[in-house]
This record gives C-alpha cells, sequence and structure tokens, in this order.
C-alpha cells in the first residue's frame, strides 16, 4: 500500500474517532434525539454557517463520487456515501480517496 493511500486511511480514521469524541458525549447527555442535535447546529448564526458549509460539501461529495463511480466502475467507493452522511465529510472524503486511489486492475 503507498504511502498517499495510508495517510488517506489514517485521516477517514481520524475523521471518524475524532467527532465522536464530541458527538459521544451530547448522546449521551440528550439521547439520540435528532431534532435537538439539529437545534444545536443551527443555535448561532457562527454554528448555522458551518453547517450549511459541511451540508453543501456533502452533497458536492455525493455527486463526484456517483459521477465517477458511474465512470469508473469502483462500486466499492459508494461506502463512502453512507460514511459521508452518518459519519461526517471528515470521514466520507479521505476514506472516498482511499477507496479511489486503489491500483487499477
Amino acid at each position: 500500500m503507498s504511502f498517499l493511500r495510508l495517510i488517506y486511511l489514517a485521516l477517514a480514521v481520524w475523521g471518524a474517532v475524532h467527532p465522536m469524541a464530541y458527538f459521544g458525549p451530547w448522546i449521551a447527555e440528550n439521547g439520540f434525539d435528532v431534532a435537538a442535535l439539529v437545534a444545536e447546529w443551527k443555535a448561532t448564526g457562527a454554528v448555522t454557517g458551518l453547517y450549511w458549509d459541511l451540508v453543501i460539501s456533502a452533497i458536492a461529495l455525493t455527486v463526484w463520487i456517483l459521477a465517477e463511480v458511474s465512470v469508473r466502475r469502483n462500486w466499492l467507493a459508494l461506502v463512502a456515501i453512507p460514511a459521508t452522511f452518518l459519519i461526517g465529510v471528515s470521514c466520507g472524503l479521505p476514506l472516498y480517496l482511499f477507496l479511489r486511489s486503489r491500483p487499477v486492475k
């Protein structure tokens, strides 16, 4: 495995674990209340801006993944879409780059 692929994989793992250090305690305190979580994301203008930045980035990443998968036929790369929306762009993007950069057979 190339050094670049290892970096992508490490970033994907970090992007999955680090945000959960913040979400985990919040979920333990508030339960799995999606409405309350979205309300937190819209608590201030700065947080709302970050929320929309990530939503737009997630949609753009999804469009890119779908466009490339349809051409490259790298079906495994579709795993990055649920990773993006269930974990975050910080995991989905490096995971997709990791899956996309595997050697062509």
